[in-house]
């Protein structure tokens, strides 16, 4: 296996009609929901909202956690969670420990988040970060099953992040 770095990521932004702040708004959020079918209501949209302002892997008791205090319950969280993931504006990622982690693949204003990356795992504390930039490459492989052929695998690189070495 060789790893090579490609610089950024495949994310792209495109303009898009934003609150005032420039941050995207409720109404971005609505369009998305209903492009993708589904109804647009207020737990949707704060989990959208959520994604948007801190991106990066977030698990249902991440996401439980930062949005508890708005009321919304665990069960609808996690129902909100698998629907965004079964549309396509999530994508949902298990990185060996049992848990499922969702991250932002279709977002507003043109926010794709398509390319498939590598994940590290810091085996300590389990912190989980992107590596965007960072290609595998798998040599010899022949023997491999047809999802390593198709690129229908995920990565992960597994270690001590800088703060636990």
């Amino acid at each position: 296996m060789q790893l090579t770095s490609r610089g950024r990521s495949g994310s792209k932004a495109t303009k898009s009609k934003r609150g005032a702040s420039g941050n995207p708004g409720v109404k971005d959020f609505q369009a998305l929901l209903r492009t993708a079918g589904l109804r647009s209501t207020t737990p949707r949209i704060a989990v959208l909202e959520h994604f948007h302002a801190h991106g990066g892997q977030n698990s249902h008791a991440e996401i439980f956690e930062a949005l508890g205090d708005r009321g919304f319950d665990r069960a609808t969280i996690y129902r909100i969670l698998m629907d965004l993931a079964e549309v396509g504006i999530l994508s949902r990622t298990d990185l060996g420990d049992h848990v499922w982690r969702f991250e932002l693949k279709k977002g507003v204003g043109g926010v794709e988040h398509t390319e498939e990356h590598p994940h590290f795992v810091c085996v300590d504390c389990g912190e989980v970060s992107c590596l965007p930039g960072l290609s595998i490459r798998l040599e010899g492989a022949a023997k491999a099953p047809k999802s390593v052929a198709k690129k229908k695998v995920s990565v992960q690189l597994k270690g001590r992040c800088d703060n636990c070495a």
